[in-house]
């Protein structure tokens, strides 16, 4: 759907796919990755793996692109599947896909995530409990669609719904959640990613002030690498309130409390939040009724903006928004 939120009020709107699109991806929890406009092309977004309401768990790659843009807002958009070949990432959902930019090239970094126990570790028990994957890099480039895996020994643990932002050739891993000791401990990795002539080389380094904290949305606050963390949650039962915020420069990263919304009722009390950016420095959140028969399926929605003041004018926007935690 094409959401638009104006005066306070948000419009839903069916997208249409171009006759040459493949086959949809189904409902789902997966990976999203933006990728902004480059050589003239539109901007445009990966969408990997992720686990449907049956319980399916899918390994597949789609690049979602705008195919064309008519009069009344109405908007096409183009669905390809991508082929990966070689060091293939297995089925998984709860994993994080970024870009990083090194020596002229650009690549995608797949990190993370949960799948199905191991077939021949299955027992009729266990025969659909999901394991965290092996800590593996995947490094994979759009072009050609080759992959890669990587093994480094700072990454010695699986983790799931963690967040994963990145500036040039670097990216960091805040927080997640581990099912083998069913935590989130405050982990912050720097993941630096050479892309050289021939082999990648891959390096990593553990920095010790991290965020405890899994399936957090986040938002770009402007055309430097700055960031504002919003949601999620400190233990199962314990949505984390603080909002904080995060810059990317050259020595590093650097986090920030920021002041929270204040929040409302049904925030405060719900047991579940979700949402995603919806444009540079908003976030669309999205909270389900709870206690209330009758409106079991319904959704408040919310818009949350952080902006210095002089900014804060009401304006008409039309976005794409996609889940972007579960």
């Amino acid at each position: 759907f094409g959401v638009r939120l104006k005066h306070s009020e948000m419009k839903l709107r069916a997208i249409s796919f171009s006759s040459d699109s493949c086959y949809l991806p189904p409902l789902r929890c997966p990976a999203v990755c933006r990728l902004d406009p480059y050589d003239g092309l539109p901007e445009s977004y990966l969408i990997h793996g992720g686990r449907t309401p049956n319980n399916e768990i899918s390994s597949s790659l789609y690049l979602l692109t705008m195919d064309s843009r008519g009069c009344n807002r109405k908007l096409t958009l183009l669905c390809k599947e991508k082929e990966l070949v070689a060091e293939v990432p297995g089925a998984r959902y709860g994993h994080t896909m970024t870009m990083v930019q090194s020596r002229g090239k650009t690549a995608c970094v797949l990190f993370g995530g949960r799948s199905y126990m191991p077939s021949g570790e299955r027992t009729t028990e266990s025969w659909n409990s999901v394991v965290d994957c092996p800590p593996q890099v995947f490094l994979f480039d759009l072009e050609f669609g080759c992959c890669s895996a990587h093994t480094l020994p700072e990454l010695s643990d699986g983790q799931s719904f963690h967040l994963a932002l990145a500036r040039e050739d670097c990216v960091y891993f805040i927080g997640g959640h581990s099912l083998a000791s069913d935590s989130r401990p405050p982990r912050l990795f720097r993941l630096r990613v050479e892309l050289l002539q021939g082999s990648p080389l891959l390096s990593c380094e553990t920095l010790d002030n991290g965020l405890s904290i899994s399936s957090a949305i986040f938002t770009r606050t402007g055309p430097a690498h700055r960031y504002i963390i919003l949601g999620g949650y400190q233990s199962d039962s314990q949505k984390r309130m603080e909002c904080t915020a995060v810059i990317l420069d050259e020595k590093g990263v650097h986090f920030e409390p920021l002041e929270a919304p204040k929040w409302t009722p049904d925030i405060i009390h719900s047991r579940t939040w979700f949402g995603g950016s919806s444009g540079e420095g908003s976030i669309l959140l999205a909270v389900p009724t709870e206690g209330r028969p009758s409106q079991q399926d319904m959704h408040y929605f919310y818009q949350v903006n952080f902006q210095t003041e002089g900014e804060n004018k009401e304006e008409e926007r039309t976005l794409g928004c996609s889940q972007e935690s579960t």
